[in-house]
């Protein structure tokens, strides 16, 4: 297993001991043969490619030059490590600070026995729930290693590389009982909009970069809190968590480390991530039709799966993930996409990549018309 950076096991998180437990315990892929994952993997690399020009027709963003970040079709393992190795990066400011406060709080001996170690289980059995759920994904932040290479982030694609989680995919074509082939392109029409958004808008990769550190910089919470909340998360994948503990009371793991400037910082981050998920449905359902035969078949078994999770289990940790918060994105950066390039159209709606001054905020989000307003009209004196 190659080690997530350099002392992996040191400080809070045993990150290496992350990958291994969520490797361990994720659920098997669906059966297929040697020659047929061949298949598949030759197949999505194919509608990578195609979905490229795809999109960037569509979207009018980017040029053949912004598309250098790699395109990695990888396994559940794979796409544990490349996600280990961004939290790792992106949250090494937060667990610094946390391991300077346990140097001085009064749980300082309990911390000392939980350790890295349970916690980079207690991650692992988090991961190994959305190892199996994910079927891609642009991931920003990781640095490149020899088995998962990246963009450089000083370079004009803005760094990054564009996952597809090949047996996830084959598991859900299959579980929806759609066209393989169409359902397959159709997803990569929607990871490679992501990728379009992040090497044609070259600004926009440092700017979440630092909300992300702005959020954290601002988190003041007890270690032991944030380590009993993945702890619960981690149960509920055994159940061993209490019976009416997932209902509406409960709290995501993001609503738990929030201060006032964090609400502040959190209402950009929805917004913009509102803004990413929209704009990457919109651009696939109208991209879809003209190169996806079975679109609207997909489209609407996608959208029943999406909204009734799998299971009870499925939908307390979807809750204390914050992943319904991601499902409403979804619908609601959609809503705002549709609305503003009916209004302007798609050269007006380019204009949200023109600086951070230029995203929606969230209350415009819900409000199409006061970010049209905002950006292309003055205001009635």
């Amino acid at each position: 297993m190659t080690s997530i950076g350099g002392a992996a096991s040191s400080g809070m998180v045993d990150w290496n001991l992350a990958v291994a437990t969520a490797t361990r315990l994720m659920r098997p892929g669906p059966d297929v043969s040697r020659d047929e994952a061949r298949a598949v993997v030759a197949e999505l690399r194919r509608h990578a490619k195609s979905s490229e020009e795809h999109v960037r027709g569509f979207t009018r963003l980017g040029t053949e030059e912004t598309h250098d970040t790699p395109v990695l079709v990888v396994d559940r393992p794979g796409w544990v490590r490349a996600n280990v190795a961004g939290f790792r990066e992106l949250l090494k400011p937060l667990l610094d600070k946390m391991q300077q406060r346990r140097g001085n709080s009064p749980g300082n001996a309990v911390l000392g026995a939980v350790g890295g170690k349970v916690t980079g289980v207690e991650l692992g059995m988090l991961l190994s729930f959305l190892a199996s759920r994910v079927l891609g994904q642009y991931e920003t932040f990781a640095p490149a290693t020899r088995d998962l290479p990246a963009g450089s982030p000083s370079d004009a694609s803005g760094g990054g590389r564009l996952l597809l989680v090949a047996p996830n995919i084959v598991h859900v074509e299959r579980e929806l009982d759609v066209e393989p082939h169409d359902f397959r392109l159709w997803v990569t029409l929607h990871e490679e909009t992501h990728r379009t958004q992040f090497t044609a808008v070259p600004w926009l990769r440092d700017h979440l970069e630092g909300e992300i550190q702005s959020f954290l910089a601002e988190t003041d919470v007890d270690p032991m809190t944030v380590l009993e909340r993945v702890r619960e998360a981690a149960q509920s994948l055994v159940g061993g968590r209490p019976e009416g503990e997932e209902g509406e009371d409960g709290h995501s793991l993001v609503e738990l480390v929030q201060t006032p400037a964090q609400r502040e910082v959190l209402s950009r981050l929805t917004a913009v991530m509102s803004l990413l998920e929209g704009h990457a449905d919109f651009v696939m359902d109208g991209v879809g039709p003209d190169v996806v035969p079975s679109v609207a078949e997909i489209r609407e078994k996608f959208q029943q799966r999406r909204a009734k999770g799998a299971s009870r289990l499925d939908l307390a940790l979807r809750k204390l993930l914050g992943l319904d918060a991601k499902l409403r994105q979804y619908r609601d950066g959609e809503r705002f996409v549709r609305a503003v390039v009916e209004e302007v159209g798609m050269d007006g709606f380019n204009r949200v990549w023109t600086s951070p001054n230029t995203l929606p905020t969230k209350a415009e989000i819900a409000k199409p018309a006061d970010w049209i307003t905002r950006v292309h009209r003055k205001p009635d004196a």
